[in-house]
Formats: C-alpha cells, structure tokens, sequence
C-alpha cells in the first residue's frame, strides 16, 4: 500500500512497545501512536473529512500535529501545515486558497485565527487546549469518543496528495505545492539509503515541523524506518542539547541559525552529545567558519548540508562525510534517484564550473502547484524543475550554490519574497522606488533591508517605514533596516540590480 500512514500499522506489529513519539512530559509507543491516530481520523471522518479533503495544522511542534498529519493522510486526505509565524491575513489566503476543510490549531494561535477564518468553509475547528472561543472544540474531547477505533487505511493512488505546503514566492502570494504520496516514498526512501536509519535511530527535532526540513530530513521519516522522534516545542538552544543527552539521539535537523545558537550556549561542552553522529541542515548556507567552529568541539559528527526546495522535498544533495571538509562549502551530491543539471538562460547545460541555473529533476519533485497552471508550467519545463537558484558544479559534480535568481532571501530558515515587502512599502505615500535584499546577519544568516527612494519632497524616517510594514507583515519579512539612496542601480533595459545591492549589502561592494 502506498499510502504514507500504513507505516505506523506495520511498526506497531512489530515493535508495539518501543518508544515512537516523545515530548517534554509525554511519550507514546508506537501501539499507542496508532492507536491516537486510528481516534483521529474516526473524529475528523465522523465530522465529514474524506479522501481529497485538506486537513490545515496550525500548532507548534506538539504530539498533536503529528498525530493529524498521520489521521489525514489515513484518510486520503491531506494534511496543510500553516506558518504560525506569518500574519492572520496570510493564513486566511492560504486556507481560502488551500480550500481547507478542516482546521486544527492550538490556544496561542486561536484567537488570532478566529479573527480572519469567519466566512470561510471550514467545517471541522479543533484546538488542542481548552477553547477560548466559541469556535472551535476541544481536540481531545472529540477524540476521546473514538478511542479504541479502527479506520484502515485508504488505498490511495500514487498521485493521491499526501500534502499542501505553501511557499513564499516571488509573485503577489504564496504557492501551494502540490506533494504526493509517491513523493514522499521517493524522498523517504532516498534518505534512507544516504543515511542508513534503522528503527535504532532517534532523532530530535527543534525546527517547525511547518518546514519541510524539519518535518522530513529527519522528522518523519525517523517514523517510516521505527525509530524514535524526539520533538521540541519551541526552539531553544539549552533545552535542545538537553534533550540530545537525555534520549541519546543520534540525528538531529538544524537550521544554520539554530546552529548559531547552539555553538553560543554555554551548555554545550556540558553535556554529553556523544551519541549524535549526524546534524541535518539547509535552508540557507552554512557559514563556513561556523561549520569550523562546531567540528571542532563535535570532531566525529557528519555535518550533512543538503540542498532543496519545498518543491523537492528538500534535500535534493548532500554533503557526505567523507568530502566535508575538503568539500567545504559546497552541498555535496544528489541524493539518489535525483538529478541536477546547470543550464544556461536558453535551458542549455553548461560546462563544469561555469555558474548556471540549479535544475533538478526526479521521483520526489512536486506535481504542481496548486490551482496555478501557469506558475507550473513556467516551473517544471521538458521534466526539469527550474529553481531559480544560481550554482556550479567542480570537477567531481558537487554542487555549490552562488546565488538566487529568484528574489528571495532566507532569514533563520524561513523563506522571504522580497516583491511581498517591497509591495507593502510602495504603498508608503512617501516611497518612489524600493528594493529589498539580504542583510548579513550572525543570528539568522540574513534579515531584510529596504533600499528606499523617496519621493521629492517627501519625508519619511526608517523607523517610520519600518513601523509601517510591522503593521502589513509577518514579523520575520519585516525589513531590519532601511538605507535611503537617490536613485536605485539598474540594467540598461531597467531592471533593478539586486546583486549590486546585496554585494554592498554584505560589504562586499561599495555602499550607495
């Protein structure tokens, strides 16, 4: 059967007491597991979820939200992970657009969601805490009148959604990225055979299981081989090493800013990390002198930095042990069953070494995106993905990555539109021009700064354009700083000059 949650059926048969899911102040085996999921779906069947339904999870990283992912996908519905970090107006695009019929969120998050859903077709609201509103039920009430239920998995197909996950883009909103159950037994099964997890593994996971790098490098697919996921709630660097020496884990997902945060801690050399043989990372570039910095206080641990997209699965490559340090700075090879191929502007491939577009082709990359024909068709073009990222490959194929064609920074992990903040700051009535780019940042590897023109005779302060898109924006897309020029450099044919902007940006060019 290829549907994702029959795993669990199979784990529980075999292994029915061994530690599957663990929190701070719970665990469950994976008999237990399955039998919470089994409840789930009958209270979300019972409440009118079928097979092709969207199931959104808005919650931080809780027993809960693996608990539905599996509940959904059992029903041949998808699950949707939401960002809690974006704006209330930005969860209600996605869940309009995402056509959700179900909603599960938690009491940080309810009342904010509350405010935008109202008018929306979503029949089944549940919050995994005590309902301060009146619109949603209590998750574990509902779920308590199916315990010790069976609901066997739908016989999905191949191309059946297994998920929904929206990604920022470059256009007026976010992607929905179409992931399906073939998919993701490509990508599981192509982790596995790069890493060789078995059900002895454990793995703990501190990012948003919202990001596909927490979620899968690592996070459910710790599940598929009957290992054992250890979740933090919320990340934090202490708590984290903790939990390392508590459960003996052996793998780890980080972003690089966790990492930071991590090699900052004056906890790290106290505790005994000695179990972890591997950190999975992505979603930015790791600096290379804090890769350095960490092997020399963990000198046996495989850093693996990988590649990818949410369009991928992530993890397109990896940096394999063997070439970590002499390969230093780049993202290694494909996984397998993956290719990458660096084309010129004609989609013509280049020589090696010559930087081109990333594209990227297998059984993991994404079947469209949602309701967007256009968007995919300009995207997956003769079976190749065309990232939009900027690389190289040297003489033995690693890849390394120099840019984004795309105009897209990433700050802590999280993917920001540039267009999306610079939208918002034209609408300041004292704004000409703007430009958002990439500002280097030790904590979260770059945050936004706004390159400003303002109209003549017009005034604004920084402090005053940045209040302005506070009020319009997620916190993280927020410019951190803002530079006002006289003019914005441009291409003969008109188009801004990001690149020149983020080299002075950097300080690696001159400053305007």
């Amino acid at each position: 059967m290829i549907n994702a949650a029959a795993v669990l059926d199979h784990h529980a048969a075999i292994r029915p007491d061994k530690i599957a899911l663990a929190w701070r102040g719970g665990e469950y085996t994976y008999a237990q597991l399955l039998e919470r999921v089994n409840a789930v779906a009958a209270a979300l069947a019972e409440r009118g979820i079928r097979e092709g339904d969207h199931v959104a999870l808005l919650m931080q990283n809780t027993p809960e939200f693996i608990e539905t992912v599996y509940a959904a996908n059992r029903l041949g519905a998808a699950f949707l992970p939401l960002n809690f970090r974006l704006a209330p107006a930005e969860w209600r695009y996605i869940l309009d657009h995402g056509r959700a019929a179900a909603v599960v969120t938690e009491a940080l998050f309810e009342t904010d969601l509350t405010s935008v859903i109202e008018g929306l077709p979503i029949g089944v609201r549940l919050t995994i805490d005590r309902p301060a509103t009146g619109a949603f039920d209590r998750y574990d009430d509902v779920v308590a009148r199916h315990q010790g239920k069976f609901v066997a998995p739908v016989d999905v197909s191949p191309e059946t959604l297994q998920r929904l996950m929206y990604t920022s883009g470059t256009t007026a909103r976010p992607k929905g990225v179409c992931i399906t159950h073939s998919n993701f037994a490509w990508k599981t099964l192509g982790l596995l055979v790069q890493f060789g997890w078995n059900h002895t593994d454990i793995t703990v996971v501190g990012g948003p299981l919202y990001h596909v790098g927490a979620l899968d490098m690592g996070g459910i697919s710790t599940l598929h081989v009957g290992g054992s996921l250890v979740l933090q709630k919320k990340f934090d660097a202490d708590g984290l090493l903790a939990l390392i020496e508590e459960y003996r884990a052996t793998n780890c997902w980080l972003a690089p800013a966790m990492v930071n945060s991590i090699l900052q801690s004056p906890l790290l050399k106290k505790h005994d990390l000695s179990s972890l043989r591997t950190i999975l990372s992505g979603g930015e570039k790791m600096p290379e002198a804090r890769l350095r910095q960490l092997l020399e206080v963990l000198p046996d641990l495989w850093f693996a930095d990988a590649y990818g997209l949410t369009e991928t699965l992530s993890s397109d490559t990896f940096l394999d042990r063997d070439h970590m340090v002499s390969k230093l700075g780049s993202v290694g090879l494909p996984l397998p069953h993956q290719e990458i191929r660096i084309v010129d502007d004609a989609g013509e491939a280049v020589s090696t070494g010559t930087v081109g577009e990333i594209t990227v082709r297998g059984p993991k990359v994404f079947s469209g995106y949602w309701r967007d024909a256009d968007a995919t068709a300009a995207a997956i073009r003769d079976g190749w993905f065309h990232t939009g990222d900027m690389g190289r490959r040297d003489e033995d194929g690693y890849l390394y990555v120099e840019d984004r064609k795309k105009d897209m920074l990433i700050s802590g992990g999280e993917n920001i539109a540039s267009p999306e903040v610079e939208r918002v700051l034209y609408e300041h009535p004292a704004v000409l021009e703007a430009a958002v780019v990439g500002h280097p940042d030790e904590k979260w590897g770059e945050v936004p700064k706004a390159i400003v023109v303002l109209r003549t005779g017009a005034e604004a302060t920084a402090g005053e354009l940045i209040d302005f898109c506070r009020d319009r924006l997620a916190r993280f897309k927020v410019p951190r700083y803002v530079e006002f020029i006289d003019a914005l450099p441009r291409t003969p044919s008109g188009k801004v000059l990001k690149r020149e902007l983020r080299l002075a940006a950097s300080g690696e060019g001159a400053s305007r």
